[in-house]
């Protein structure tokens, strides 16, 4: 009955009260707070119930009104004629089985962990789930009911001094024991009894230090754990654990679909990232951090998180997740990836993953989203940055575009103090600059026909150390100011140090009608390396 009937009914017969049963279940208590006092190794549960069954055959008190355990079947329960090929049956069955499963199960694995706390033991769910599984098995055959654990008996055990499997198996003995040659005592034993002795066992359950500093530190658990005790007293065991489950599970839910997800910046030091705050971002490179599982229910978090990002920095062509804090990711995770990855391309950038550990890109490769994304993408360089800088990142805006100076690498870049109007990054990733050889460039300028332009757009100081002999001078910050001057109708080959400033100009110079414009691949430092000739002034 519900607890309010139960409440209401009480107050209703209680001058109906038995006082025989009472004082024996009273008894009861006191027999085993005493044998607790004087020596806690005792069985005080068994003494207990001897004492109270003595009690009652010698006085002959279930004459007198008290109820007893009474007759214990003499034999073993039969064989159960199983409809194993009624599958109709089954098929109606297996809701119902599959329920009483899964409760049974977290019931079981409930009261596991709460006995392995205060015992120190490991404990093995998966063990736990066969053996669950092989009883149920075993109780079906001899016409038994599903198997779980109890809290009432696994306590019982456990302050009697039990410690391992063997405690169960010996008590399954004795029971068996106690069938066939103790059954006529068993009729004695007062029900009162036994219902003392479950009320002492409830009782000492309950950690009320644990209580109050889940109460005291944690909302989320304290939640929890009210609406179990709730539960427990509103509906039966088995809902009210299984209401518990579903509170945890929601919680959890709620928890992980939010994770951790923000921006990120090199310290003062540039050895560590941090949180960004007020710090100023790469114009060019943005670093976003993720902490936390890429699973269905967090995914729509995370996606917004970028995007977001994204609309804050629409200059920001490239993206870098930090994902040493990413330890799961399904399938749901590895579409929102991929949309990222096709909104950055769509500008004209790219995305680029760190730290990925080997459980999520073992996910990756069987999804085939690191074919995708290009393997050289997934980053794994313990200078990732430095790696960026030199491989992707164009240092030609941040001499003449940015005004921020971020990672360590960019500190050594000077500033110019004339803007280039370059075009976007963007713009220059999307267009296939032509690029050139410095072998085809030196038999392009030493044949008889020789009709090709050389510009050199390195800085003035630049070009006075090393150029090309017949290259003319035409700063990259200076380009938009006089490509008036260059002529349309001969090749043009722009020239730099890297030869990633001259990318940026040929693609410049392509936007400005300059249809044969192209870069020397390498720049200055590849031409000198094939051991052709330089100018210096």
């Amino acid at each position: 009955p519900e607890l309010g009937e139960t409440i209401k009914d009480l107050l209703i017969h209680v001058d109906e009260t038995h006082l025989i049963s009472l004082g024996l279940g009273v008894g009861a208590i006191l027999v085993i707070l005493l044998c607790q006092r004087i020596r806690p190794s005792l069985p005080s549960a068994l003494i207990a119930m001897v004492v109270t069954a003595a009690a009652t055959a010698v006085f002959r008190l279930d004459q007198q009104g008290v109820q007893v355990l009474g007759a214990i079947p003499r034999s073993l329960p039969p064989l159960a004629d199983l409809p194993i090929l009624d599958f109709d049956l089954i098929w109606k069955l297996t809701p119902g089985a599959l329920a009483v499963t899964a409760i049974g199960l977290v019931e079981a694995v409930a009261i596991a962990r709460s006995i392995a706390a205060q015992s120190g033991q490991r404990l093995d769910s998966n063990q736990e789930f066969v053996g669950q599984g092989l009883a149920s098995i075993m109780a079906g055959v001899f016409s038994g009911y599903p198997v779980s654990g109890s809290f009432m008996r696994t306590t019982v055990n456990y302050n009697s001094g039990g410690k391992t499997a063997l405690a169960g198996v010996f008590s399954g003995l004795w029971v068996l024991i106690a069938m066939f040659l103790l059954a006529p005592l068993a009729v004695y034993l007062p029900r009162a009894a036994l219902a003392g002795v479950l009320l002492v066992t409830a009782y000492g359950m309950v950690d009320r230090r644990e209580v109050k500093k889940i109460l005291r530190t944690s909302f989320g658990d304290s939640s929890v754990m009210v609406t179990t005790f709730l539960a427990t007293i509103l509906l039966p065991l088995e809902f009210a654990v299984l209401a518990g489950v579903l509170v945890s599970f929601g919680r959890y839910l709620i928890k992980t679909s939010h994770p951790g997800v923000y921006a990120v910046v090199p310290d003062e030091n540039f050895r560590h990232f941090v949180k960004q705050t007020t710090e100023p971002s790469c114009p060019q490179l943005g670093i976003m951090e993720i902490e936390g599982s890429l699973y269905f229910g967090a995914v729509h978090h995370v996606e917004e998180a970028l995007r977001e990002n994204l609309e804050a920095n629409p200059d920001q062509q490239f993206l870098l997740l930090r994902m040493h804090m990413v330890d799961h990711c399904d399938v749901s995770g590895i579409h929102m990836l991929e949309a990222i990855v096709k909104l950055y391309r769509r500008m004209g950038g790219n995305v680029f993953l760190e730290g990925v550990r080997p459980r999520v890109m073992h996910m990756i490769s069987l999804y085939g989203f690191d074919r995708m994304l290009h393997k050289e993408n997934i980053l794994d360089f313990d200078d990732t940055i430095g790696h960026l800088f030199h491989k992707v990142l164009h240092p030609g805006y941040c001499v003449y575009e940015g005004k921020e100076r971020v990672f360590g690498e960019c500190q050594a870049l000077p500033k110019s103090d004339h803007a280039a109007n370059l075009p976007p990054v963007g713009e220059v990733l999307r267009h296939k600059t032509k690029e050139i050889n410095p072998s085809e460039l030196k038999e392009l300028m030493t044949g008889e026909d020789y009709r090709v332009l050389v510009v050199d757009v390195g800085e003035p100081g630049e070009f006075r150390n090393w150029h090309i002999a017949q290259a003319v001078s035409l700063p990259l910050r200076n380009l938009t100011k006089n490509v008036d001057k260059l002529p349309k109708k001969i090749p043009i080959v722009f020239v730099s140090r890297t030869g990633r400033r001259s990318g940026l100009a040929a693609t410049l110079a392509m936007d400005l009608g300059f249809d044969d414009a192209s870069n020397l691949r390498g720049g200055m430092l590849a031409w000198q390396a094939a051991g052709l000739p330089i100018a210096v002034e």
